[in-house]
């Protein structure tokens, strides 16, 4: 399939090809110039790693034989500059043997070209690769909305308005205060405002009940954290919050749940997680009882320390922060 010509030249997907063969590069250049893609070109790794600093590129076709930093290398630089982000390289070479694929492989490549290749395996490939990387870019955009509706679902309920939003805050404060860094920070925001998302899928009047749970019911309240891993389990940009959404209810001595994790067995955020979370059910109203003051919610947090539930040093931690800072929860 050609993309067709009239289509704005902003909006055609853009590839960096990188070949130290100028002719090499002027071939291909016209090749994926007919497919109606944009094109720019770079004789050297160092020139290319310039060009993608300052341009927003799509995908990348790599030549490995080059001097100085060769293929492989520039692959795997580019994998890591782009993070989480998906974006597609095709690694182009005359070597056909398996440890050489691996390489690429290890390098992050996501795709391979044995010259000669024929013209229809390349633009095979490349729609490929950019459909995927689209879907990933759809997936990741998701990830709003359904932060959105976790906030949106929590605001017709009484009794968790604000909460998992106040969760997010307040972990991002903690995670400030233990120095933790700026990324951190934002992820654990994030991860707060999902960690109930999978509430969705558990009837409202059995999370509202004022009596005792029958064993059948606490088990099926109890698998809100797997169903709000699978919610957010096709988004790429969701990955690191994954453990926190399934762990935050284990425990310190192994008698949480849903995996029975053991101390340091839990993830780490997870247990920042599981000190703000249960901090914010204690100051907060619920149909079974009156909300605690923040004063006696720390009180009691400091003196449960070592009953299990929690990590003890970041309770400690914990008590410190609000100590020093309450207000910004209330």
């Amino acid at each position: 399939m050609i993309i067709p010509q009239g289509i704005p030249e902003d909006k055609k997907p853009s590839i960096l090809v990188v070949d130290d063969l100028p002719m090499n590069l002027e071939v291909m250049e016209g090749l994926l110039y007919k497919e109606g893609y944009r094109v720019t070109t770079a004789l050297s790794a160092v020139e290319a790693l310039d060009v993608m600093s300052r341009n927003q590129m799509d995908m990348a076709i790599l030549d490995v034989m080059m001097p100085g930093m060769n293929g492989f290398e520039l692959c795997q630089k580019i994998k890591t500059q782009c993070g989480n982000t998906f974006f597609p390289v095709i690694l182009v070479t005359a070597l056909d043997e398996l440890k050489d694929k691996i390489t690429g492989l290890e390098a992050g490549a996501d795709d391979f070209l044995t010259k000669p290749f024929h013209t229809i395996e390349l633009t095979t490939k490349i729609r490929s690769l950019l459909r995927l990387r689209k879907l990933q870019g759809e997936l990741d955009h998701s990830e709003d909305i359904i932060l959105t509706l976790a906030i949106a679902i929590e605001a017709k309920d009484l009794y968790t308005k604000g909460h998992s939003e106040r969760v997010g805050t307040l972990s991002m404060e903690f995670a400030s205060f233990l120095g933790l860094p700026e990324d951190d920070r934002h992820l654990l925001f994030k991860a707060g405002v999902l960690h109930d998302i999978g509430k969705i899928g558990v009837d409202n009047q059995l999370l509202h009940k004022t009596g005792d749970l029958l064993t059948s019911e606490l088990k099926t309240i109890k698998e809100h954290v797997l169903i709000g891993e699978t919610i957010c389990f096709p988004l790429n940009s969701a990955r690191l919050m994954l453990p926190v959404i399934r762990h935050h209810h284990e425990r310190w001595d192994g008698r949480g749940f849903p995996d029975g994790l053991k101390g340091e067995e839990i993830p780490f955020f997870a247990r920042i997680i599981a000190i703000t979370d249960t901090f914010d059910a204690m100051v907060s109203v619920r149909p079974y009882r009156a909300p605690y003051t923040v004063a006696e919610a720390v009180s009691i947090m400091g003196r449960e320390r070592n009953d299990g539930q929690w990590d003890p040093w970041l309770i400690d931690r914990f008590v410190e922060l609000m100590k020093d800072h309450r207000e910004f929860i209330l």
